[in-house]
């Protein structure tokens, strides 16, 4: 692909979230340290909301490998599950064994000793739950029953919930109630504002070895984020594609021109993109896919 043409060890813009990516702008630099803050002082539960592509899982996966040695952390990418299967998967996480055909009575039990044996041993117990807003609502009750296990001296589990806007809607509801008051923290993520969009993209390139001049034309970078929306999902879609165009074209700097063809490519972002710009995209695609497999050994 475009590694050896513009000078690049890896893919500065893929979607899959890589802490080493992770930029501390402003709005998730300040999500970050209201995460560890809560955290570090023993917090029952914390919440972070933020639009589809916001970096939630990111700003997830970054908290966590922010937390050191004195915690014990599970991840639950996909909360889609019953009380007995959070159960189940809390304790997969945490390594603790169970039987496979033990119930959720069982299941608590086993977790009980476990938690109590972390607390005992010096370590924090944090759950990450992310796309929060899928959780049925009795598994939020039973996640909720979870934390009112405790010592004297602080709980057992601390939660942090991340989700889309759509989760603060069924906090609402009436039979979780309860749940919504213990949320000490809380946080919302925003979309990049800005020369933050630069910043980002300036950010990523040299992470994945870039050490040219200028790569993205003042021009395309207002375009990314007039597009984008600041919104860092399709900053980084429209980064790659526009990358993709310019080494088809064996350019190297990537132009407005690019960036309007990736646009026409992109359905988020596609009401914005001139009529005239689909010939140009369709064109652009092959002049790539030719490049490429010519270079294929």
């Amino acid at each position: 692909m475009y590694h050896a043409h513009f000078g690049l060890r890896e893919f500065p813009f893929n979607l899959t979230p890589d802490t080493s990516f992770f930029l501390a702008c402003s709005t998730y630099q300040e999500a970050l340290n209201t995460l560890l803050v809560a955290a570090r002082t023993g917090e029952g539960f914390m919440k972070i909301t933020g639009e589809v592509g916001s970096g939630k899982t990111l700003l997830c996966r970054k908290f966590i490998g922010s937390l050191g040695e004195s915690y014990a952390t599970a991840y639950i990418p996909n909360p889609y599950l019953d009380p007995r299967g959070l159960l189940a998967a809390l304790a997969d996480e945490l390594q603790v064994p169970v039987a496979r055909d033990l119930d959720s009575h069982g299941l608590l039990k086993c977790l009980t000793r476990a938690l109590l044996d972390y607390a005992r041993r010096g370590k924090r117990v944090v759950v990450c739950l992310d796309e929060a807003q899928a959780m049925p609502l009795e598994t939020l009750e039973a996640l909720r029953l979870l934390t009112n296990l405790e010592t004297q001296k602080r709980k057992l589990i601390q939660v942090v919930l991340f989700g889309q806007p759509e989760l603060d809607a069924r906090l609402r509801q009436q039979s979780v109630r309860q749940l919504r008051q213990r949320i000490t923290f809380e946080f919302r993520l925003g979309n990049l504002k800005g020369a933050e969009v630069e910043l980002y993209l300036n950010h990523r390139l040299r992470v994945a070895g870039y050490s040219g001049d200028r790569l993205f034309s003042r021009e395309a970078v207002s375009l990314i984020r007039g597009y984008s929306g600041g919104v860092p999902r399709l900053v980084n879609i429209l980064a790659h594609k526009s990358l993709l165009l310019a080494f088809g074209e064996g350019a190297q700097e990537v132009k407005r021109n690019h960036v309007r063809a990736s646009a026409v490519d992109t359905p988020a972002v596609r009401r914005w993109t001139p009529p005239w710009a689909w010939l140009s995209m369709t064109t652009a695609l092959a002049v790539v896919t030719l490049t490429t497999w010519t270079l294929l050994p």
